[in-house]
């Protein structure tokens, strides 16, 4: 196959795959019928494209291809008696002219659709990682291989991953459906967690050798914007995206030339994309013509752009960042929070201040392993001084993380204990 025309197919299907898979389920009642559908049509252009060239639109190439087979797999279910009643009211499927019937439903709220997909694929009754794998499976389009790479993990293990989920939904009978009312808020809170989830796996990734995994950060960016724009009226849905917007506008920055790390205080804000945080305090503003209290993804898109207001490390305003986290504690107390509330203290107050506070979460069981707690308990000792315990502290940092850059960074730290240990001792 010509490598263009590879290219063509990959790209149209990233695009389309989620608005084929979404109408198709909303008739055929199972979202892993829909999705072998969508697949023979991705097939069939396959097959059919390198030899006829791309079509002048590919995606209703492929919605037509996905539609013909959506016909023939209602006609093997009725004709082997196996009519199921949910697609009575839908479809009479008959032999003289189904299609016109089909082309009607599968055009119809194409938006709405997507927004039930959404929905389906972070169904609460999943695991987070099962969650996860079925939104980039589909929503974003990427294939097992794509997403087992991403997340450094087997393919055989997303693979099953995505066909557990599906089962559970199936056996669930969970109804492709967006929720209403009260149970809107419950659902809403688990596709933003997932569309979280994957875009902090992509902005710290927590094992491998790369700092950051960009692919997974544009992914949910991507998601997000389609969600904000599917639910315009959801306040939180906007936070989250603003949150994105500004914490992913410094990705170029966060990452030196030979993949290391570069910590917040030391990156050059010129490298900061100015587009990206424009679109976050846009999101921002949003919230606030909304009316309402700003909820926790918006507090901290707030304290994000508390960050990208300044235009130098000491211009930020560390003090309306600590009592953003402290409301942002208040709304979803967390000992992660209460950590990020130490660093914005000890930036404003001083490393005493913020390892008083830390020093209260040091037998939090949910932070026993977590790298990031006596990393910043060491490096507070060190600006006090205090460099025998600081190293201790890193060392323990450093044996916790399982990212390789964070790892050489952290022990580059241990490195500047025993020169200041070793100053001290002449």
């Amino acid at each position: 196959m010509p490598p263009d025309t590879h290219r063509a197919i990959h790209a149209v299907w990233r695009l389309e795959s989620a608005r084929l898979i979404a109408g198709l389920t909303r008739y055929v009642r199972d979202l892993g019928i829909a999705e072998e559908l969508a697949q023979d049509a991705l097939v069939a252009a396959l097959e059919q494209w390198p030899s006829a060239g791309v079509p002048n639109n590919p995606g209703a190439w492929l919605m037509t291809a996905a539609k013909h087979r959506a016909i023939d797999h209602l006609r093997r279910v009725e004709r082997h008696g196996r009519k199921h009643v949910e697609l009575g009211h839908v479809l009479d499927v008959q032999q003289d002219a189904p299609a016109a019937v089909l082309d009607a439903a599968l055009d119809d709220d194409v938006g709405d659709d997507l927004l039930r997909l959404v929905f389906t694929s972070c169904h609460p009754a999943l695991s987070s990682e099962a969650r996860v794998a079925l939104t980039l499976r589909l929503l974003g389009g990427l294939t097992t291989q794509e997403i087992a790479r991403a997340y450094l993990v087997p393919e055989p293990t997303i693979a099953q991953r995505i066909v557990r989920a599906k089962r559970t939904l199936a056996d669930a009978d969970v109804p492709f459906e967006v929720p209403r009312g009260p149970a809107l808020a419950a659902r809403l809170s688990s596709v933003l967690e997932v569309l979280y989830l994957i875009f902090n796996e992509g902005y710290s990734a927590t094992s491998g050798d790369d700092w950051m995994r960009p692919a997974l950060c544009e992914e949910a960016l991507r998601l997000g914007r389609i969600v904000a724009g599917l639910m315009p009226d959801e306040s939180e849905v906007h936070g989250l995206v603003a949150l994105m917007e500004i914490q992913a506008s410094r990705a170029r920055a966060r990452v030196g030339p030979g993949g290391q790390p570069v910590l917040l205080a030391e990156q050059n804000r010129g490298l900061w994309d100015r587009l990206l945080i424009r679109r976050g305090l846009a999101a921002l503003e949003r919230i606030d013509a909304l009316g309402g209290a700003r909820g926790p993804y918006a507090i901290q898109a707030a304290i994000a752009a508390c960050h990208a207001r300044a235009l130098t490390p000491e211009a930020t305003d560390w003090a309306k960042i600590a009592a953003l986290y402290g409301t942002l504690y208040q709304l979803s107390p967390s000992p992660v929070v209460e950590l990020n509330r130490a660093v914005a203290v000890a930036m404003a107050e001083g490393p005493a201040a913020g390892l008083a506070i830390v020093d209260t979460l040091v037998d939090e069981p949910a932070l026993a392993r977590y790298h990031l707690l006596p990393g910043v308990r060491g490096d507070f000792l060190f600006k006090l001084g205090r460099f025998a315990e600081a190293r201790a502290e890193l060392e323990r940092a450093a044996s916790l993380t399982r990212n390789a850059r964070e790892r050489d960074l952290l022990r580059d730290r241990v490195a500047a204990c025993d020169r200041a240990l070793a100053g001290e001792s002449k």
